[in-house]
């Protein structure tokens, strides 16, 4: 029996029967006492309230004044600076809203140019050139075909690969078509265009119900581009494309016949394919969380295909990136889209469910993770990660303050609705602020925030906790409220406090110090270090080690009513190594996987241990424990 005063805020004089002996029970950890918060930028016009002025606009005025795309992009004039808008004999066109023959006039009107303006940064511009005449250079058989499909056949048949497994379930449910799925012997000399229906068909056709598999999805894929164009940006920054620039690029020879003869109609910056490709990406990660990673991978590619094919710069597909992710913030804002993004969404995921058998939403999950990487080039994440890594700054040097506080753009926490559900918006924020990218890097230096954005990163949970995080997970919501895994390697001096019936494994090497608390569901430690520095104070719920055991930097504190589950025991080394000291108040020890009978386990050491466990199991079978001052082990029963 044990008797606890509780009225101490650290509870005193326990008294076990098992041992007749007392101790103090250790206090819970306290964290820091406050929760971490992710700003808004002061005194800048947000994208989600004034995106709807990405329009060419009454006399073609686009510019960082009167246009949000412009303004987004704005930190390209620290590279470049294009000459003015318009010049006198543009006058009669600029009346007439004619923006194409003011661009082209304008741009045109330069003698034996193919540029118009004037280099600012000719460090940076020259890296962004010089990076394309090299990764062109370099350019294999594999890449030169990617690239052409990526130009050429319609951009979401492409980010197809990203759903992997899914990828022909969604194709028929779309009802999507393309009219390109190789490379023509003669595309060197011909141009070739998809007529296929890109995205796929939506849920009416002239005002009459059309596609009732996907149709939602289609419309809601349709809508995150709506006011997406790159054109006035193109028109208002006429950064001409590499090959423009200089000689040595080697543009695709397929794709010869896709350039335009006419710089004022071309325009580099920022990259229209790659802007298409995040819209679409967001959208589809959005609708199939189970992929969001591996989609939103397959828009990194998509960007780096435009290089390789020798059609843009690097800075032309961040900037593309950029402006197509702030496109999607402000479009899944937008109060008309509020119930179609969740009707799109139930949608996808039903289609989904029954294209594959899934009887549930963790079936769908393995089903979405179900082939290797011979047959899905994205199920690597580590693979992911490392590929996305060298293709975000593409390898420029910062070229401002790199230590610049992050702050989150207004309404970007919404991209991750459905890959975080059980986290509140504001933890969503602040799970974009602590996996932003450094700041200082060309372009991407935006006052809002979008050019830092990593919303791959993000999907894998914090990267620090600078304030306490609660995590409640109800596990009968499903999906990603049953059973999540946060990847990234947490820092911080915050406290994680875990509750709800679901089940969350941190699989980073975590170093956050302010403790960790489990009230309920399951927490497990996947990782040697997931736990962090501080106290873990197990008050009820399920602490699972993983496969490599867990090392402690503090005390073990576990609760009755709590359970300590180990997943693979040894003889040779304890699966929970704790550099503190443990108390164990009751509750229970679960070892689960092979045990030999006979075979001693070894399952927790410490400085010291004091107390029992309550209820000790292997593999569902009751089992004899032996403690000593500073371990337990368990002896497998015959």
């Amino acid at each position: 029996m044990l008797l606890r005063n509780l009225g101490l805020s650290t509870a005193l004089g326990l008294l076990l029967t098992s041992g007749a002996f007392a101790y103090d029970l250790p206090a819970r950890p306290t964290g820091l006492g406050f929760a971490d918060e992710a700003p808004i930028a002061a005194d800048v016009p947000a994208y989600v309230d004034f995106g709807a002025t990405n329009q060419r606009g009454q006399a073609c005025m686009s510019d960082v004044d009167g246009n949000a795309g412009v303004r987004l992009l704005a930190g390209f004039l620290d590279v470049w600076t294009p000459s003015t808008p318009f010049v006198d004999a543009d006058v009669e066109a600029a009346a007439e809203g004619d923006c194409a023959a003011v661009a082209k006039a304008d741009w045109d009107g330069v003698p034996g140019s193919d540029t118009d303006g004037a280099v600012v940064d000719a460090t940076t511009h020259k890296a962004n050139i010089d990076y394309v005449i090299e990764i062109t250079r370099l350019r294999t058989q594999s890449e030169a075909v990617q690239a052409y499909l990526d130009d050429r056949r319609g951009k979401n048949v492409s980010m197809m690969d990203g759903l992997g497994p899914l990828s022909d379930a969604w194709r028929a449910g779309a009802w999507q078509s393309s009219t390109i799925s190789y490379v023509p012997a003669d595309a060197d000399a011909v141009k070739y265009d998809d007529n296929g229906n890109n995205r796929g068909v939506g849920s009416l056709v002239d005002g009459e119900e059309a596609n009732g598999d996907l149709g939602l999805a289609v419309d809601l894929i349709v809508a995150a581009s709506a006011d997406g164009s790159t054109e006035p940006a193109k028109r208002y920054f006429k950064y001409a494309r590499p090959w423009r620039w200089a000689m040595d690029v080697s543009v695709l020879p397929t794709l010869e016949p896709a350039k335009s003869g006419s710089p004022g109609t071309d325009g580099g910056f920022p990259s229209g394919h790659t802007a298409e490709a995040w819209r679409d990406g967001l959208a589809l990660a959005y609708l199939v969380p189970e992929r969001y990673q591996e989609i939103l991978t397959r828009s990194v590619e998509m960007g780096d295909s435009r290089i390789l094919a020798g059609m843009h710069s690097p800075l032309d597909v961040i900037g593309g990136r950029m402006l197509g992710t702030a496109v999607v913030v402000y479009n899944f804002n937008r109060p008309e889209n509020a119930q179609l993004k969740q009707d799109a969404y139930a949608q996808a995921q039903g289609w989904l469910m029954r294209q594959t058998g899934a009887a549930t939403p963790a079936a769908l999950f393995a089903a979405a993770h179900a082939a290797p990487v011979a047959e899905d080039r994205f199920a690597d994440p580590a693979a992911n990660l490392a590929y996305v890594a060298s293709r975000t700054s593409y390898g420029f040097a910062p070229v401002s303050d790199s230590a610049a506080p992050v702050v989150v753009p207004k309404g970007a926490e919404v991209l991750l609705e459905t890959r975080l559900p059980y986290l509140s918006a504001e933890q969503r924020r602040v799970v974009l602020k602590t996996t932003a990218w450094p700041a200082g890097y060309p372009v991407m230096n935006d006052a809002e925030g979008f050019g830092r954005l990593d919303y791959i990163k993000a999907a894998d949970g914090y990267g620090a906790f600078d304030g306490d995080v609660v995590v409640t997970m109800d596990g009968a919501l499903g999906g990603f409220n049953a059973s999540d895994s946060w990847r990234n390697d947490i820092a911080g001096k915050g406290m994680l406090t875990k509750q709800g019936s679901g089940s969350l494994t941190l699989a980073g090497n975590n170093s956050y110090a302010g403790g960790t608390v489990i009230e309920a569901g399951r927490l497990t430690a996947d990782n040697s270090a997931a736990l962090g520095s501080g106290d873990v104070y197990v008050a009820g719920g399920t602490l699972a080690t993983g496969q490599d055991g867990v090392v402690l930097k503090g005390n073990y504190t576990q609760l009755e009513g709590a359970t300590l589950l180990v997943i693979a025991a040894t003889t040779d080394s304890a699966a929970l190594v704790v550099e503190g000291n443990i108390v164990i108040e009751g509750g229970t020890l679960d070892v689960q996987g092979p045990a030999t009978a006979g075979a001693v386990l070894q399952i927790v050491s410490g400085q010291s241990v004091t107390g029992r466990f309550t209820q000790v199991l292997v593999n569902g079978q009751p089992a004899e424990a032996s403690y000593t001052g500073t371990a337990v082990n368990v002896t497998v029963g015959g």
